[in-house]
């Protein structure tokens, strides 16, 4: 897959209710959504862009010469502003694969971001996603970790079978935290966007069983860590700290 072929789309607001303006929050010298703008072009893997109804979010990472689209402030999720962007940025349809990547990973690693890709050099593959092994019985019985079920088909790849906050799978054997990163095959996330929330989705609030539910694909591949999210000024200052040293 070129890189002409392939956008990444980075959706941030200033909803955060724990992290006021968390976007613009600074880390090692620049706004939290620099840094991860930067993640993605280290990955190198195509088109970059931040996706954002905020004009002050837009004013940061222009300044910091990234590309932004602006985007309506009332989407309901994340999905539905990356495709708006993708309509926006390439309204001829030469992006086939669309990455969707949180604003809030700050400190994750580029290589994270190549990693999802794999999975769509198979046909029958309609998104793709990453997930790390849980090595801890507090990160299995956590209802904030959201935990990706699926059939192994290769060392690092599985095929979801569903998502939970529950503790799954029961029994003997390995668990894997879901990381919210996806890459989308073009015509799959025009059909995702045009579904209504499903009933699963509604019940554990997660908005990835629509896409199961309706029958499409999900494989997952799976990464050696989690990335650090930034929710609340701990995991500020650890990212902070982390940033500050490379």
């Amino acid at each position: 897959m070129t890189r002409s072929k392939i956008l990444v789309l980075i959706p941030a607001r200033m909803a955060s209710t724990r992290l006021p303006g968390k976007p613009l929050l600074d880390i090692a010298g620049v706004p939290m959504i620099v840094q991860v703008l930067r993640r993605a072009q280290e990955a190198a893997i195509g088109r970059v862009a931040v996706a954002t109804d905020t004009p002050e979010i837009a004013a940061a990472v222009t300044a910091a010469g990234g590309e932004v689209v602006m985007t309506k402030p009332d989407h309901p999720s994340g999905s539905d502003r990356i495709y708006e962007a993708m309509c926006k940025l390439d309204p001829a349809g030469e992006a086939e694969i669309v990455v969707n990547l949180q604003g809030d990973f700050p400190t994750i690693d580029p290589q994270s971001i190549s990693d999802v890709l794999p999975p769509l050099a198979d046909p029958a593959v309609d998104i793709a996603t990453l997930a790390a092994e849980i090595h801890t019985e507090e990160e299995s019985l956590n209802p904030n970790v959201v935990k990706a079920v699926g059939s192994p088909l290769s060392g690092r790849r599985m095929r979801a079978l569903y998502f939970t906050r529950a503790t799954a799978p029961h029994g003997d054997g390995p668990r894997y935290h879901h990381i919210g990163l996806y890459a989308y095959r073009r015509a799959a996330l025009e059909r995702f966007v045009s579904l209504p929330p499903s009933p699963l989705e509604q019940q554990e609030k997660l908005e990835q069983l629509r896409a199961l539910e309706a029958g499409m694909r999900i494989d997952v591949m799976v990464v050696d860590a989690v990335p650090r999210g930034v929710d609340t000024p701990a995991d500020l200052e650890t990212a902070r700290r982390l940033l500050s040293q490379t």
